[in-house]
Order: C-alpha cells, then structure tokens, then sequence
C-alpha cells in the first residue's frame, strides 16, 4: 500500500529541469541531450527552463543513465531498451487487471 502512495505522489509531481537533474545525478547538459534525442519526453523546441518532468520522467531517467552507464550504450540504444521496458511493465499491469498472473 506503502509503494502506491509514493507511486502516485510521484505521478503528480513536476519537476524543473534542475530539479531532475539533481534527482538523478546527471549534468543538465545530460538531459538535454537526451530529450534531443528523443530518449525522454520534453519539447525540443521549447526552452528546456520551460520544461516539466513527471515521476515516471524520473525513474526513465535513472533506468537510461543506469543502462548507458552499466552497458556503454548510446542514448538512442538506451532508450530503446527502456521503452521496452515500459511496455513490459504495461503488459504485466494488464495481466494482473485481466486475473492472470504473469511469469
């Protein structure tokens, strides 16, 4: 019960691009980058001051930097990989909903 609670605290939130960076302890630079790249969400064409970053943003952001950092990949690879991720997760929500129970 503990885990949804922070869950969807963390949903709610909204963080500056600072913020996320601090978060996750990677440069702004870093972030941009990323979002350039199309890795995490944001509008490239938007002044990243302007941008917000949502719970969800966080956790992507600490999975792509764990993986560039653990398997050397690049930051369109990496996000390649978390999006799978994502989606596998989205599945298993929608097994559990369903009544079944995933492997």
């Amino acid at each position: 019960m503990t885990q949804e609670i922070v869950a969807v605290v963390m949903e709610e939130a909204r963080l500056s691009l600072e913020e996320l960076a601090a978060s996750c302890t990677v440069s702004r630079e870093w972030i941009v980058e990323h979002v350039h790249a199309g890795a995490l969400p944001g509008q490239a064409s938007e002044e990243p001051g302007q941008w917000r970053f949502s719970g969800r943003d966080l956790m992507r952001t600490r999975r792509l930097y764990e993986l560039e950092r653990t398997f050397d990949a690049n930051p369109e690879l990496a996000g390649l990989v978390a999006d799978l991720f994502d989606e596998l997760e989205r599945l298993r929500s929608r097994m559990r909903a369903a009544g079944l129970a995933p492997d």
